[in-house]
């Protein structure tokens, strides 16, 4: 009589096992940066508006505000000369009410913007701080990371130019 195979060989389910491994090492550390670039992506976009908006308001004034405001600290008409609504909400990504513009480091012609990071699921941009300068160059607003900041994160980098 013959017999009627019912299963499969150790062999054949150790080849199956051995290749689901091979695919989930290379999938996880992707999927990984994928969720870094989607978080500094939201911040990114969150402060577009607001680098969009210091840019016009120096072009309509010549000079930047040279003053400090801090989201959450009751500086709205900081905001709304800027044209923005009251106050700046900041994804959970930046800390809390971290997030400062500060235009009282240049003659008026530089401004910079402190974010607090947290919850990007990086250890090299989680509770670092991101800097960015904003200053006047002729017609344009060049935006650079700064030294100051202490992101160490490739990613980081590549989003945000920093050195």
């Amino acid at each position: 009589m013959k017999k009627i195979q019912k299963g499969f060989t150790l062999i054949e389910l150790m080849i199956v096992v051995a290749i689901i491994g091979i695919l989930a090492a290379v999938a996880i550390p992707a999927y990984q940066d994928y969720i870094v670039k989607a978080k500094l992506s939201k911040v990114q976009s969150t402060i577009h508006p607001v680098e969009t908006a210091l840019a016009l308001y120096y072009q309509e004034n010549g000079s930047f505000i040279t003053t400090v405001a801090q989201t959450g600290t009751g500086t709205s008409t900081y905001y709304t000369s800027l044209g923005l609504t009251t106050g700046v909400t900041m994804p959970p990504e930046v800390l809390g009410t971290g997030f400062i513009i500060d235009g009282t480091v240049g003659s008026g012609d530089i401004v910079d913007m402190t974010l607090p990071l947290q919850g990007i699921k990086a250890v090299s941009v989680d509770g670092k701080t991101l800097v960015l300068r904003g200053q006047a160059t002729g017609t344009a607003i060049t935006w650079t990371c700064q030294a100051s900041s202490t992101i160490t994160e490739p990613l980081a980098k590549k989003y945000f130019g920093c050195p």
